[in-house]
């Protein structure tokens, strides 16, 4: 199973009940929808709530999604600011069948180049997988440094960068420091213009959502043909962010019933989202076009 192979990954949501456990169910019906699209599994991702969920919750979601045996690749979430903590969680994950590592910059401490630099080398010499580096200031409140980028480029277990910082300029300077090796845009709706710049795929929340729908997207970004749907997905992306991601697509799935309940692990909340009328508009748009260009 090449990585490369996969051009659409979607940071998958993590299905809860009312009572904030992990809707196993749901989620084995979300796995399978996935590898029909053959879209690769972001698991525990920060749209999967993995900072939110439990150690024990985390490795119950990644046994489970193991045991479903999915044609499609797992990469699996590590991120947080403990190092020590994060060096147990990959070590564990090592013992387990997955594929790849996505690797946030550390969040809330805010450090520089060199420290990033540690932080990056110190996990990544702890496995035997591809790793996929991820800046998110808006999430982490630090940038990941370019200089960073050139001094690991060259680890053996550097793969990717995952770039959501809304910027293909920035996403440009990636791609030098990294050597023209492969990123992925971290923003559906910015796609069409990450492609132009030279990403090579998604990291998708839409994938969630509309999952061949996305893959059709993305392999139109790569062709340069979607002409005028760019809007009509630019402006379905931003409906799955009216509210703190991943609550508008838990909102779609539950309404869809390909999910139990749309329950989000504190703190975010349900009740933050009140009205839902744009993401009904836009997922309606979106099923549209898919009919007219499948």
């Amino acid at each position: 199973m090449k990585l490369l192979d996969y051009n659409l990954w979607t940071a998958l949501i993590t299905p809860l009940t009312p009572g904030h456990q992990v809707d196993l169910e749901s989620l084995g019906r979300l796995i399978k929808e996935q590898c029909e699209a053959k879209n690769g599994l972001l698991i525990l991702g920060s749209t999967g709530e993995a900072l939110n969920l439990s150690l024990a919750d985390r490795k119950k979601i990644v046994e489970f999604s193991i045991a479903q045996k999915p044609t499609s690749p797992l990469m699996i979430g590590v991120g947080g600011h403990d190092l020590q903590d994060q060096i147990a969680w990959v070590e564990w994950l090592e013992t387990k069948n997955i594929d790849a590592y996505l690797m946030v910059t550390p969040i809330y401490a805010k450090p520089g180049t060199y420290g990033q630099y540690e932080w990056f080398k110190t996990l990544m010499d702890k496995v035997s997988r591809p790793v996929m580096l991820y800046n998110v200031p808006g999430r982490a409140s630090m940038t990941l440094s370019y200089k960073t980028v050139e001094m690991l480029k060259d680890h053996k277990n550097y793969w990717a960068i995952k770039e959501a910082s809304g910027s293909s300029q920035i996403m440009m300077e990636y791609l030098k420091a990294s050597g023209n090796k492969t990123i992925y845009c971290g923003d559906d709706g910015l796609l069409p213009s990450f492609i132009a710049a030279g990403a090579s795929g998604l990291i998708s929340v839409a994938g969630n959502t509309w999952p061949k729908e996305t893959n059709l997207y993305v392999q139109k970004c790569l062709a340069g043909s979607l002409g005028d749907a760019a809007k009509t997905w630019q402006e379905a992306s931003n409906s799955l962010f009216i509210a703190s991601n991943p609550i508008p697509a838990k909102v779609i799935l539950e309404k869809e019933g390909r999910i139990s309940h749309d329950q989000v692990m504190p703190p975010l909340s349900r009740r933050d989202l009140t009205d839902i009328g744009k993401l009904t508009l836009s997922s309606n748009n979106i099923r549209q076009w898919y009919q007219s260009n499948k």
